[in-house]
């Protein structure tokens, strides 16, 4: 199991307690996740994690780096109690309403990272989505790549980059499905953009530091 300061394990045990006393058949067929006895098994950016009242796993049998485990106990614990309203809109992570105090850090942790890290290096950037499950999206936007990322069950990513030029730097945003809001608070969305940007740089096993 990964290191953890103090304060994160702290938090980790006050969600895996939450996590321990909803009913997972229901989270399941609201979710379309499966559920094996008293464990949730998510697919997060395609890679099967398992959450339950013991703990979250990664594939390889590991606790997850400490943003990873918040994100699929809180998608858990926010499931929706009715299904929210489909739309095929993206919108960019400061256009929903309560977004307001953590914009500035989704751009400098998530979107400007990947600008900076990928910049010169498209090629790159297509084999690390690749990697997480990542597929090229016909979306009507003009920019060198558009990738569509499944992060959750029933709740998509879209990163859109746009390569340096003579003129401009590289840059990247990430879009959300509206109803993306539905399932993950603002916090939990802007730490879903933090990984995405993270393991893009260093691969989905990454595991070092309480992020």
């Amino acid at each position: 199991m990964m290191k953890q300061a103090p304060v994160f394990d702290e938090i980790y045990m006050n969600y895996i307690a939450d996590v321990s006393a909803i009913d997972l058949n229901f989270v399941s067929s609201r979710l379309g996740i499966e559920v094996d006895e008293d464990t949730a098994v998510i697919p997060f950016f395609g890679i099967p994690h398992r959450v339950s009242g013991k703990g979250v796993m990664n594939s390889d049998g590991q606790r997850p780096i400490h943003a990873v485990s918040v994100i699929l106990c809180k998608y858990l614990l926010l499931c929706p109690k009715e299904e929210p309203s489909i739309s095929t809109e993206w919108i960019k992570y400061h256009s929903y309403k309560d977004a307001a105090p953590f914009a500035g850090g989704f751009r400098n942790t998530a979107e400007m990272p990947i600008s900076n890290t990928f910049s010169d290096r498209l090629d790159d950037l297509k084999h690390a989505c690749g990697k997480l499950g990542g597929i090229p999206s016909d979306a009507p936007f003009n920019c060198d790549l558009a990738i569509r990322f499944p992060a959750l069950p029933r709740l998509d990513l879209l990163m859109l980059f746009n390569d340096k030029d003579d003129e401009f730097p590289a840059d990247c945003s990430i879009l959300f499905e509206k109803y993306a809001d539905s399932y993950l608070d603002m916090e939990c969305l802007a730490m879903l953009g933090m990984v995405l940007a993270v393991w893009l740089k260093n691969g989905p096993d990454y595991s070092a530091g309480n992020i």
